[in-house]
């Protein structure tokens, strides 16, 4: 009786403890689900707020209304674009919590021929139409009094740059006023006519896709490559490849500094944007001949050679050509050890593509300060631009480091004295002398009045679309994905000169990498040997020409000249031989740089199977050991 009595017991305790648990567990979850807790456990924070959306949202005084229009029909909506949903929702939670409720968020389900629909419409939120023919709907509108910015569709590939668009659109609206920025450009970057196209019924190319994406955020003027005087109303220039600019041009950009203009200048010695197929004969490839500023970047003390091109082993990349991939350490894919983290504006930038970039060197004039923001490594060196463009291989076999680094990036900062000690050009001046006889001509300034910046950036091509994006689809409409950190570096840029720093941040979370340092490294050591064994059957294949040659000499009987002799026969052989060991030795340093690579994916692999239930195994027997003994010592 006593036994049955203590089995009864121990069943009613087990019971109870069982529906405790359970009453915890479902208590935990309600509270959860009311509070809204969210845990980030990525390595960057990518789930959480950035600092730069956090400084935006807490200088709201006024409330701004935030408009999610979701489709929620579970029929209609696909699986992926449901879950990305909540995401959206969940971060625009987070924004209404760190704003104080300053953000107010409104959620609709705009269904076929509702008042929602309607509204989504009005916003400027787009449905897309699936193969069913049924339209969804997955976008928001920010708006505050009368200003209103929408983001038409939320994209999941997109999802990196999620948080960037919402804060932008909300900063758009707080201040709606853009600041005006001039771009001028020897390329048809704002598009062009190409009577090439014409003929497959496309009249006319796009504008470059960097500079639509600065007219979401900043007014662009285009700026002719003859103006003589830069409008006042311009803040910021960016003058993007000034191949060929005249000097009246040149002098217009002096003066502008001068009168307190930030100036940002791509130059580039080999662009591949600029040799481009001539339309007229496809055959016909026109070189680049490179773009420069030379009077100004003489006047403060910069060099830049237009005929040298940088080649850095240490950031090479591997382009595919004849189906194998092939190193050219002339374009750089940079990586955070090339950048200066302590800076703004690169603070956030941790990979970037730049193909063919030239180097700046000297040292500037008394009253400049330089910044460097883009860096080569230490084992880089100058090369002629028609080698590196044509035989990246040839490059990294007779590569020779100059053991030091060169200035991809930098900023000049202080009191910039003229380019133009004499006044401005013949035809400037006879162009300022258009106006009324009473009304003198301007004077030309000779120093700025007050310190003023100069980015001078060694390379166009890194903003060409096919080296910054991949343009992908979705649901039929294009996508545009950024490749690396090459538009941040450009919006950061504009950004930061024009007043405005917290979208910087924001924006630079959107391109961050991880790459795969180790394998790097093994390939780097892999090409050293490479080079090694390559140098070695070229000096034995050179060898032995020189072998053969002098032995031709000595034969005296011309009957001979076109018949071997077994001294030539033997070298030959000898050669062959020699030529099969080199050849097995670079196969053999292959297969082990793919068996390293492969066992270290393999082991990732298994860590990442096994590592976390091994954690929580392991984690069990010690809090079962804990409480045994706990239990023993009772």
């Amino acid at each position: 009786m006593t036994t049955n009595r203590k089995n009864l017991k121990a069943y009613l305790f087990s019971t109870a403890g069982i529906l405790a648990m359970l009453a915890i567990l479902v208590a935990v979850y309600v509270i959860a689900g009311f509070l809204k807790a969210r845990v980030d456990l990525t390595a960057d924070g990518l789930y959480t707020l950035s600092e730069g959306t956090r400084a935006i949202l807490k200088k709201l005084d006024t409330p701004v209304e935030v408009r999610l229009f979701v489709t929620q029909n579970s029929a209609v909506m696909p699986v992926a674009l449901k879950t990305y949903a909540q995401r959206v929702e969940d971060l625009l939670l987070e924004y209404r919590k760190v704003s104080g409720g300053r953000i107010e968020l409104k959620k609709y389900d705009p269904e076929p021929d509702s008042d929602a629909e309607e509204m989504a419409a009005l916003d400027g939120v787009e449905g897309q139409t699936l193969g069913s023919g049924e339209k969804i709907y997955l976008g928001l509108a920010v708006s505050l009094l009368d200003a209103r910015e929408p983001i038409p569709f939320l994209f999941p590939e997109r999802e990196k740059l999620l948080e960037y668009e919402v804060t932008r659109a909300i900063s758009r609206v707080v201040n709606p006023e853009k600041p005006v920025v001039g771009v001028l450009s020897a390329l048809p970057i704002f598009g062009e006519f190409n009577p090439m196209m014409m003929q497959m019924g496309q009249g006319r190319q796009n504008p470059w896709i960097f500079l639509s994406e600065l007219k979401r955020d900043f007014e662009v003027r285009q700026v002719d490559m003859t103006v003589d005087k830069i409008d006042d109303a311009i803040k910021v220039l960016v003058a993007f490849y000034p191949r060929d600019i005249s000097e009246k041009a040149e002098y217009a950009l002096d003066q502008f500094v001068l009168r307190g203009g930030k100036l940002i200048a791509f130059l580039d010695p080999l662009s591949i944007a600029d040799s481009r197929s001539n339309p007229m004969n496809p055959m016909q490839r026109n070189l680049s001949s490179g773009a420069s500023l030379d009077k100004l970047l003489k006047a403060w003390g910069i060099e830049f050679d237009k005929s040298k091109v940088l080649a850095d082993l240490n950031y090479v990349t591997r382009i595919n050509q004849g189906g194998r991939p092939s190193p050219n350490p002339a374009v750089l894919s940079l990586t955070r050890d090339a950048v200066a983290t302590n800076d703004i504006v690169t603070s956030q930038i941790d990979s970037l593509l730049v193909p063919f970039a030239g180097a700046f060197t000297g040292t500037p004039v008394e009253g400049l300060t330089r910044t460097v923001l883009l860096q080569s490594s230490s084992n880089a060196q100058l090369v002629e631009k028609m080698m590196a463009e044509f035989s990246g291989e040839q490059l990294v076999k007779d590569f020779a480091s100059a053991s030091k680094e060169f200035a991809l990036a930098l900023r000049l900062t202080g009191k910039f004295k003229t380019a133009f000690p004499d006044g401005a050009p013949k035809d400037a001046a006879d162009a300022s002398t258009n106006s009324p006889p009473d009304q003198a001509s301007p004077a030309s300034l000779k120093e700025s009045a007050q310190e003023t910046s100069v980015v001078l950036v060694a390379d166009a091509d890194m903003l060409f679309d096919q080296v910054c994006v991949q343009v992908g689809n979705f649901l039929g409409q294009r996508i545009i994905m950024p490749i690396g950190g090459n538009l941040n570096f450009i919006q950061a840029l504009i950004e930061h000169m024009s007043g405005g720093n917290e979208l910087i941040a924001v924006r630079g979370r959107a391109t961050m990498s991880r790459p795969f340092t180790r394998v790097k490294a093994m390939q780097a050591r892999a090409e050293d040997q490479f080079r090694a064994k390559i140098k070695e059957l070229e000096k034995s294949e050179a060898d032995i020409r020189q072998k053969l040659s002098e032995l031709q000499v000595t034969k005296t009987e011309p009957g001979q000249r076109f018949i071997l002799s077994p001294e030539q026969q033997d070298a030959i052989r000898n050669y062959e031989k020699e030529q099969v060991r080199v050849r097995g030795e670079l196969k053999t340093v292959r297969k082990e740089l793919r068996r390293e690579i492969d066992s270290l994916e393999t082991g990732l692999k298994w860590a990442n199977i096994f590592g976390m239930p091994l954690l929580v195994a392991l984690g069990g027997l010690c809090l079962a050991l804990v409480k045994r003994k706990k239990t023993a010592a009772k």
